[in-house]
């Protein structure tokens, strides 16, 4: 019988390392293949984009042996990407066919802007990240520290907030909002503690997480009980989505120290332990739990 188990997680921080950007503890990687193996369902929901997804997570699955998951018939992977805008199944050949939500995308000119801004003027702590396909991200630059990053950030963010507002489109970033022609907001600036993303509103965690459910639905029995597990408060509303959908649903906050937030659910963290350290010990305790 399969584990009554379901997985849905955030990656830069639980999974991938928020220094190197990549999946830096080995056990992440294997623990994940047993859990597929066994059946658990697992969706990876997140604001990377489809090809950083294949490269930084799908890839080191497969070569730690995610396709013999496949083989014995019960694993079941899914990846939602630019929280939303993009999503496609995970087997043992890599990522399935994309699909892209182009209703969400940001117009051309605006993507011209902000890569101008990016080289004209910030490309010493930033780059521009070339693989978004409705989003906009940048992101620091791995070999700045990151004081250098955070103090140009919000810099970057107010030259980025005039550039998008100058071309006529509604955008919010923190408490300013200018509507469109039309008197609307359809976009937003998002800051994280390494980019800043410029998005739909219509994309968030919940999205994300109803795709994936509706994905595990159509291949049968969905378990009622999950796990979200994430570094940022965005990360709550997969939780939020699982808990107002009627399942028996538990976060996992793998940075505390942002704020845990108030939830009719219950909130998990791993003692002193933050990012990936967290995201490898809820890992392995699942895989004990389930004796695989």
């Amino acid at each position: 019988m399969d584990p009554n188990l379901g997985l849905l997680f955030d990656v830069d921080g639980p999974l991938a390392s928020p220094v190197s950007r990549s999946v830096a503890i080995p056990s992440i990687l294997t623990d994940l293949v047993k859990l597929a193996r066994a059946g658990v369902p697992i969706a990876f929901i997140t604001g990377r984009s489809d090809a950083f997804i294949a490269d930084e997570v799908v890839k080191p699955l497969l070569a730690n042996g995610l396709a013999n998951a496949f083989v014995a018939g019960k694993a079941r992977m899914f990846g939602v990407f630019e929280k939303g805008a993009a999503w496609s199944v995970i087997d043992g050949s890599g990522l399935g066919p994309l699909t892209v939500d182009e209703k969400v995308a940001l117009p051309q000119p605006a993507i011209d802007a902000i890569r101008g801004i990016v080289a004209s003027r910030f490309s010493d702590s930033m780059f521009f990240d070339e693989t978004k396909r409705a989003m906009i991200s940048v992101e620091q630059r791995t070999d700045v520290p990151h004081g250098v990053y955070q103090e140009a950030q919000p810099r970057f963010e107010d030259d980025a907030f005039a550039a998008l507002v100058s071309l006529g489109l509604g955008v919010r970033y923190r408490d300013r909002e200018v509507p469109d022609a039309l008197g609307e907001v359809p976009f937003r600036l998002d800051p994280t503690i390494i980019s800043t993303d410029i998005e739909s509103v219509l994309l968030d965690k919940d999205r994300g997480a109803e795709r994936a459910i509706e994905y595990f639905a159509g291949l049968g029995e969905v378990p009622t009980l999950w796990r979200t597990v994430g570094d940022s408060r965005s990360d709550y509303l997969m939780a939020d989505h699982l808990h107002a959908a009627g399942y028996d649903v538990a976060h996992v906050d793998v940075r505390p120290s942002d704020g845990v937030l108030e939830r009719p659910y219950k909130i998990i963290v791993e003692g002193d332990l933050i990012h990936d350290f967290a995201g490898a010990a809820f890992l392995s305790y699942w895989v004990e739990k389930l004796e695989l």
